[in-house]
């Protein structure tokens, strides 16, 4: 009859261990199974508490380092939601400023904003997403790329015809 009660503590653990996933219900379950073994072959009740206690421990100390080590997913963390576009490139639909424009992100429109304060990005051009602000994506020149193109200094005056740069060219004629 001892051993009955063991299993229905494994099969108690068991179900823990599915929710917990963590591989220490696990060894307490074969600790479980080692005192139902224990109560089996005629063991009193002092034998069958330390044979359990006794594999479990081994269990916790030895063989599930070896397992979390062995099933640890290996490699980079994937990044979901908005921080999986971080990093990304994105193709500028409206001119990208420091105060706004959109860029077209992961096949969705995006209100972006440069990284840089003066700099600016025409239609068109291919940026890398550095950022995530809220729903704005913040953008930066793509690595090995010419820097995004500053603002457009007022052009010249031009002396031929005699006017400022901010007035507009009369025709001639």
């Amino acid at each position: 009859m001892a051993a009955l009660w063991w299993v229905i503590g494994a099969f108690v653990l068991a179900g823990l261990e599915v929710f917990a996933l963590n591989l220490v219900f696990g060894t307490l379950v074969v600790g479980a199974l080692a005192g139902a073994l224990a109560a089996l072959l005629g063991g009193d009740f002092t034998v069958q508490a330390i044979t359990a206690s006794v594999v479990s421990l081994i269990g916790l100390a030895v063989v599930r380092p070896v397992l979390v080590k062995r099933f640890k997913v290996e490699g980079r963390f994937t990044a979901t939601g908005t921080a999986a576009n971080v990093g990304r490139p994105a193709r500028v639909l409206a001119e990208v400023t420091e105060v706004g424009g959109r860029v077209k992100l992961a096949g969705e429109e995006w209100s972006a904003r440069t990284a840089e304060p003066a700099a600016r990005f025409p239609v068109g051009a291919t940026v890398h997403v550095v950022a995530i602000d809220g729903a704005t994506a913040v953008v930066a020149a793509p690595a090995g790329s010419p820097a995004a193109q500053a603002p457009p200094a007022d052009p010249p005056a031009d002396p031929a015809a005699g006017t400022p740069p901010s007035a507009p060219r009369q025709p001639e004629g």
